[in-house]
């Protein structure tokens, strides 16, 4: 009976499927990636999901009563050390983040815009808008089409830091990957326009990632929207890249510019509607 029991207990006699240990060995990555990439494939296709707006931007750029708030903590910190110079760096920072914060406002805005056109043109399953789940603005783009009563994608990534999904996230359509490989590909998979509010590395990295599938035609050219020109100004210069010989000058025409919720609904319903775009008094960026 020991015996038995040992050799029932043994990890060998574990089902690979239902072995953890096994799956997430190093030479099991290939079945990793399949795996990673089948489960929010097949769920979008069954939930009838055709088509995304991926919306992008700083966790850090949060609600304007939040960043009112911290600026507030900042100061009362700096009072009681007014010679730290870390501490009125950090007081500089939480004021260009209150400064900013009217993204988190501009970028619910536009997820409410965007329900309610598909909701008038009957595009059910498209234009879903989805985010990288975490805070911040990806938190205003759930939050806007939560508000609007449609549904919303978070791809939410497993970090070494903590990280939540925000509460917005239709759960159906919450999803956490190990791999950004394979979340990249989810963003770009389905999306029919590509929103970026003022963000970090994150943020660049996945508008570099779809500019490069557009440039080199890996992928259709959708449009690609950055919020807030004098920001993306000073943090990249398509321009100066053309001017330098190292992209075409049509490169930089992949690229448009917004400053509110209107302006950037505007673009995509121009790109995606021929009589919107060629009605008379419409003009382009």
């Amino acid at each position: 009976m020991d015996k038995m029991r040992a050799l029932l207990d043994s990890p060998a006699y574990i089902r690979a499927d239902d072995d953890a240990n096994f799956l997430h060995r190093d030479e099991l990555r290939g079945t990793r990636l399949q795996l990673e990439y089948l489960k929010p494939e097949l769920t979008l296709q069954e939930l009838g999901i055709k088509s995304t707006i991926v919306l992008f931007g700083g966790t850090r750029i949060v609600e304007a009563s939040e960043a009112v708030l911290r600026l507030g903590r900042q100061r009362e910190r700096l009072a009681a050390s007014p010679n730290d110079p870390d501490l009125r760096r950090q007081v500089s920072i939480a004021e260009r983040i209150v400064a900013k914060s009217r993204y988190y406002d501009v970028a619910r805005k536009f997820a409410r815009l965007v329900a309610a056109w598909t909701k008038e043109t009957g595009r059910d399953g498209e234009f879903i808008v989805t985010t990288g789940g975490g805070p911040g603005i990806m938190e205003a783009g759930n939050r806007g089409a939560h508000e609007a009563g449609v549904p919303t994608i978070g791809l939410n990534i497993s970090l070494p830091m903590e990280q939540a999904p925000n509460a917005y996230i239709s759960p159906e359509l919450c999803f956490q990957f190990r791999y950004f490989a394979l979340r990249k590909l989810h963003f770009i998979h389905r999306a029919q326009a590509l929103v970026a509010f003022p963000g970090g590395f994150g943020t660049l990295d996945e508008l570099f990632n779809a500019l490069c599938l557009v440039q080199t035609r890996k992928m259709k050219p959708i449009p690609i929207i950055l919020v807030g020109r004098d920001f993306w100004h000073a943090a990249f210069d398509a321009e100066f890249l053309a001017s330098e010989g190292v992209i075409a000058p049509a490169d930089v025409d992949l690229i448009h510019y917004a400053e509110n919720a209107d302006e950037i609904a505007n673009h995509i319903r121009q790109w995606y509607e021929p009589a919107v775009r060629n009605s008379p008094g419409t003009e382009t960026a």
